[in-house]
């Protein structure tokens, strides 16, 4: 596996699968010059499980990426306190989408797909921006927040894959492994 996120990890492993191997890939994540923010996630988890891929070619490479964005407004991992309070000001009462690009090497051949996950937050006063922000969930996550955490409560609707805006659509995942041939060790 192509990252070092726990929560990947343990999102496997709810549908049964252990990565032989963690291996993070360390790329360049700015996006392009106008990338949209779909074309990002993809162009992101491809670049990172190739990458991996050449380290591991007899193996089976899973990798993701997860991108926030409200309209063409990409919000990446936000840097600091201060920025992590703009993006929740910028989230709270409206609708913004999530992204999450995952893509698979087996054999040299790369499949992957990107999830399009629509959320929705609620009105969020001052003071619950600044008790989320004072939790520091908010770090290394992009957007700002992480919706396996006290963000959950932000959450009005979503339209999608829950699984993928956490950083892992479960469905599509398991769906492009067994597409490789791959299956688990019995």
């Amino acid at each position: 596996m192509a990252s070092s996120s726990p929560r990947r990890v343990e999102l496997l492993a709810q549908i049964g699968i252990t990565p032989d191997q963690i291996d993070p890939a360390d790329i360049d994540e700015t996006p392009l010059e106008a990338e949209m923010p779909a074309r990002l996630a993809q162009r992101l988890a491809s670049s990172k499980a190739a990458v991996v891929a050449e380290r591991h070619p007899e193996d089976v490479v899973l990798a993701a990426d997860t991108v926030v964005a409200v309209g063409r407004r990409l919000l990446e991992k936000p840097a600091d306190e201060a920025e992590a309070r703009r993006f929740l000001k910028l989230l709270s009462g409206r609708n913004h989408r999530v992204f999450t690009g995952i893509a698979v090497v087996a054999e040299g051949r790369t499949t992957w797909r990107v999830v399009d996950t629509r959320v929705t937050f609620k009105h969020l006063s001052d003071a619950e921006i600044d008790a989320y922000v004072a939790t520091g969930e908010w770090r290394g996550k992009a957007g700002g927040y992480g919706i396996q955490g006290r963000a959950a409560a932000f959450v009005q609707r979503i339209v999608g894959s829950h699984p993928a805006v956490m950083g892992l659509p479960l469905f599509e995942t398991s769906n492009l492994l067994y597409g490789t041939g791959w299956r688990p060790a019995a």
